[in-house]
């Protein structure tokens, strides 16, 4: 039986954002005096919201500065100008559900400016501008709940009537300490399939299965 809901994640799910966004992230916290490299910056803060990165980071007693999420905000245009690509058939996968006259939304760590950014630099703006939430609209980014619990509220859906599509494990937790059925979208080479798996994830790699593990 198909859901009442789809919750979609952004970057790694819709737009392809993950690799251009963690090098740059690399090159600031080495620069920062937190050494780092490529692949551990894309297995553990990936899909988390940048101010729990930066907690985590200065915890160590790096200081990445106050206006640290400020000054990486403003960078993102120029950072992702001409370079997000959409994810693969995602497209598709997304008129599919709003064809079936399924409610869907995204539900993402990041700013709702960035969104507008990513989205639209791929033309997928006009698919989700009806419904678009951020974790800065809730206490807790993932991997708590909060999030997905809100967007559901938001939408007028219960969280067992919800799938969420994420592709990191922090997403794919927090969908399921929503109660929702999380599918875990795992075709990006750097993808943490055994996490995802681990955090209760049921994995696919083709944005055209999408549909079909919906129940459309």
């Amino acid at each position: 039986m198909p859901p009442r809901l789809v919750l979609f994640d952004c970057d790694g799910v819709l737009v392809d954002t993950e690799t251009i966004a963690n090098r740059r992230l690399v090159e600031l916290f080495n620069e920062a005096g937190f050494a780092t490299d490529y692949a551990y910056c894309r297995r553990h803060f990936s899909g988390r919201s940048l101010t729990s990165v930066q907690e985590e980071i200065e915890a160590s007693g790096v200081r990445l500065g106050a206006d640290f999420v400020d000054r990486w905000n403003e960078g993102l245009p120029a950072l992702f100008a001409d370079r997000v690509e959409p994810i693969p058939h995602v497209r598709q996968a997304v008129e599919a559900v709003r064809d079936a006259g399924i409610a869907y939304c995204v539900a993402t760590s990041a700013r709702i400016s960035k969104m507008h950014i990513t989205l639209g630099a791929t033309g997928l703006l006009p698919l989700f501008e009806h419904a678009l939430f951020s974790a800065t609209m809730v206490a807790r980014g993932k991997p708590a709940p909060d999030l997905f619990l809100h967007a559901a509220a938001a939408m007028g859906h219960p969280p067992e009537a919800a799938i969420v599509v994420e592709d990191s494990v922090p997403g794919t937790r927090a969908g399921k300490a929503a109660g929702m059925t999380v599918l875990s979208y795992a075709g990006d080479p750097m993808a943490d399939r055994d996490g995802l798996v681990e955090a209760g994830g049921i994995l696919f790699d083709d944005m055209r299965d999408l549909p079909a593990l919906i129940g459309l």
